[in-house]
């Protein structure tokens, strides 16, 4: 939350090469200030708002229905005095429902991450073994804001990796389940011009030298090489192939990718719940420290374990 939307520099500058821990929000957070150490992003309340409609759903959600409801929630922050709200795409999208356009064209320009951010529940209810039901069920839950194949393969990319991770998969083993999926994915919806998203996942990985018996790459130099080459924007070829790259580099360590996400730069709060959301499938709840899932937990009033045992029961459905 502190980091988001701002440069590396001044990141290393504040905090050093990895954030060690949850922070406030300094008073130039320009979109963050005043809040408090452990407090949540958009990434994490649009995730929770989804993973309520998938299960109300069944699984396939309604785009209509999600377009309100996020409407809604941005009414909310901006009440809280938050500019935490609605990205780029998200927004175009719904103010052309509020027009009246068509849904299947609402979101023919949405190619930035809003769909990748929040799209962990569908992932979480949907079993990995199928893989087009999984496909379908992105889609729908992204294509009234996201309907491009480019966003629509980095969403399936980060839900197939989720599924995956939850029926046992390794981070390398997630990692190629999300390559199938964004390339089941990548010519559905409109297309744009954009580098290919399973293609930039492959190459992003393959950056990170982790061979066996060699030593674990500096935190600092990975975060420079995702930085610097790789990017770090809300754009879905940048941030989500970063987010798995920094799994690559740290498959074992879920809160040292955590924080490392939450260093780079850019899109930090993204990058950072993308992997997190993997890390976490992959590794179960002990993978973070109980005092930083409780820390989270209380600052936000979050309720997780019922909303988790129902999208478990989606899934198991």
């Amino acid at each position: 939350m502190p980091t988001q939307s701002l440069p590396r520099a001044l990141i290393v500058e504040r905090y050093g090469e990895v954030v060690d821990g949850f922070h406030p929000a300094p008073d130039d957070q320009p979109l963050a200030a005043g809040m408090p150490a452990g407090a949540v992003t958009d990434d994490t309340e649009q995730a929770l708002l989804l993973a309520r409609l998938v299960v109300t759903s069944g699984g396939e959600v309604d785009g209509r229905e999600l377009a309100w409801q996020l409407l809604e929630w941005e009414d909310g922050m901006r009440e809280r005095g938050s500019l935490d709200l609605l990205g780029p795409s998200t927004r175009r999208a719904i103010d052309e429902l509020l027009q009246g356009k068509d849904i299947e064209e609402t979101g023919r320009y949405g190619t930035t991450n809003g769909a990748a951010m929040r799209i962990t529940p569908v992932g979480i209810a949907t079993p990995s073994i199928d893989l087009d039901l999984l496909v379908d069920r992105v889609v729908a839950a992204s294509a009234a804001t996201h309907n491009t194949g480019l966003a629509l393969a980095a969403a399936a990319a980060v839900a197939a990796a989720v599924s995956a991770g939850i029926d046992g998969a390794t981070i390398a083993e997630a990692t190629e389940h999300a390559v199938a999926a964004a390339t089941k994915t990548s010519t559905s919806g409109h297309w744009v011009a954009g580098a290919d998203i399973p293609t930039r996942i492959t190459w992003a990985t393959s950056l990170i030298d982790t061979a066996p018996g060699t030593t674990p790459p500096r935190p600092g130099a990975v975060s420079v090489l995702l930085y610097d080459l790789v990017g770090t924007s809300l754009a879905s070829q940048e941030s989500v192939p970063a987010a798995f790259a920094v799994l690559a580099a740290y498959p074992d360590d879920p809160w040292l990718a955590v924080r490392l996400a939450a260093s780079l730069g850019g899109d930090t709060d993204t990058i950072a719940a993308i992997a997190g959301a993997i890390a976490g499938a992959c590794h179960g709840i002990d993978g973070f420290p109980a005092e930083a899932r409780v820390k989270v937990a209380e600052v936000n009033n979050l309720e997780l374990d019922d909303l988790a045992d129902q999208l478990l029961k989606v899934r198991a459905a």
